[in-house]
């Protein structure tokens, strides 16, 4: 059951919905800026959830966060919610055994989508059945109760919650409450339901059962017990949970919508590219600016001709992405690299994400953290936001599915616009900028000092060498 009914069985669903009647026709949002607050709000919804946890990912590290999250999962299982979790296979390569004894809690489900057929030699499946395996589900929700939505870019790990010790990401998720909700729970069914879900119990070589899942709990509870974490989740989400109240009084009430992509369309060869098409045609309706953050981005031609017209027509457009020393994915570098020198030319102004932000000085100062940009967010003439998983690059378009959020609201649309220009502040980020003689410099400006780089900042060579080689292959559409 959803809708009204739902919502006025539940406590916080009760809260929600006296501020709902207020709005009418309208959803409630929120971002979520940084790291340890994300993983803290993710907390909250399997701590108080009554009902049902709905919960949906690209990537779930078997690393302190993972567990931590898993074990919340558990416990409202054991409360009596429905726990139905579904998983991209990608990253589960050798982990059938601990998921399928989770599964074995009769109120937890666990689903794999697109599984690889053969469980042992991944590759196999690479050579044999490529079409296939190659789309992956990008997607990265969760919904408690079918009240509360959380849609973003942050997969589930350490490095996505501020809490590794050798590197972290930066990225932004967006929560909603009222109608988006309804339509996010519409889109987790339809890949829930789909035959390219499927139920792990059927990728295992024996039935697991519920001793093997006291078992498995016992050990989790064991990990976190020794685990070396940074911050006490318990203490962040008590926090958070007592200032549920003016959580709630502070949401921005606006129209909003999710967009996604069919699983059905990606294997559909040519159908695909919902989401990349819902986004480009917003485009053409731009006057003023458009602001995107974009861990990978690989704009090619058709991006490049877009920034071209938008110049013309006096749209600005700024772009924060990764810088190589940056990036996580080498590929996806090579790929955009052979688009700097165009996007300059269009007019763009072009930033890369510093892996070691900090002070400025004339030798730039480093932290111990090295930092990835990883958010997937685009403001469109300042009072349009659009946040999700979906990266402005081939794979996103065509290869993966992918999903979130887009909101018509001016308020909302300038907290995102905070959060980007301090992305692209000189503290956190580079400027790229071409010489005369079509050379590329990297610049960290203030109002006192001025740094330029003659080649990719913090980069080794061998990276440069790497990324240079790939470029040359005709793999664009695979990035």
């Amino acid at each position: 059951m959803s809708g009204p009914d739902r919502d006025m069985a539940t406590t916080i669903g009760e809260a929600i919905a006296r501020r709902a009647e207020r709005h009418a026709g309208k959803s409630g949002f929120a971002i979520i800026r940084y790291g340890r607050p994300a993983l803290a709000a993710r907390v909250a919804l399997a701590d108080l959830a009554e009902k049902s946890l709905d919960v949906q990912y690209y990537i779930w590290e078997a690393d302190a966060t993972g567990r931590i999250l898993a074990e919340r999962l558990i416990r409202a299982a054991e409360r009596g919610v429905r726990v139905r979790v579904l998983l991209d296979d990608i990253n589960l390569s050798g982990q059938d055994a601990g998921i399928a004894a989770l599964d074995a809690h009769p109120n937890a489900e666990i689903r794999i989508f697109n599984p690889f057929a053969n469980r042992r030699w991944r590759v196999f499946d690479f050579v044999a059945d490529m079409v296939r395996v190659n789309h992956r589900m990008h997607n990265k929700m969760m919904i408690m109760d079918d009240i509360v939505s959380l849609v973003g870019g942050r997969n589930v790990g350490s490095h996505y919650f501020q809490a590794h010790s050798a590197s972290n990401f930066r990225d932004l998720d967006i929560v909603g409450v009222g109608g988006i909700v309804t339509d996010t729970t519409n889109v987790f069914e339809r890949f829930w339901e789909g035959p390219w879900s499927v139920p792990v119990f059927e990728l295992v070589d024996r039935k697991y059962g519920f001793n093997d899942h006291q078992v498995a709990i016992r050990e989790i509870r064991s990990r976190i017990e020794s685990d070396d974490y940074p911050f006490s989740p318990n203490a962040d989400t008590h926090e958070l949970v007592t200032r549920l109240e003016s959580i709630l009084d502070d949401l921005v009430w606006a129209p909003g919508r999710i967009v996604w992509e069919d699983p059905a369309a990606i294997y559909n060869d040519g159908e695909g590219g919902r989401m990349n098409r819902a986004l480009f045609d917003r485009l053409g309706q731009l006057d003023s600016d458009l602001l995107i953050e974009s861990a990978y981005f690989v704009p090619g031609s058709n991006g490049i001709a877009e920034a071209k017209s938008l110049g013309q027509r006096g749209v600005r457009v700024r772009v924060l992405t990764n810088s190589l020393a940056a990036n996580d994915v080498l590929a996806a570098h090579a790929g955009y690299a052979n688009y700097r020198r165009g996007l300059i030319e269009a007019g763009v102004e072009l930033y890369e994400l510093r892996p070691f932000p900090g002070p400025v000085h004339k030798k730039v100062v480093s932290i111990d953290s090295k930092a990835a940009l990883h958010t997937k967010a685009m403001v469109f003439d300042r009072k349009d936001v659009f946040i999700g998983s979906f990266n402005l690059d081939p794979r996103s378009s065509w290869i993966n599915t992918e999903a979130g959020i887009y909101v018509e609201s001016e308020g909302l649309a300038q907290q995102v616009i905070d959060y980007m220009d301090e992305g692209v502040s000189p503290q956190n980020a580079y400027r790229v900028l071409m010489n005369r003689d079509g050379s590329l410099r990297w610049r960290i400006e203030t109002d006192d000092l001025q740094v330029d780089f003659g080649r990719d900042p913090d980069s080794r060579w061998y990276q440069r060498c790497l990324a240079g080689a790939i470029g040359w292959l005709p793999i664009e559409r695979q990035l």
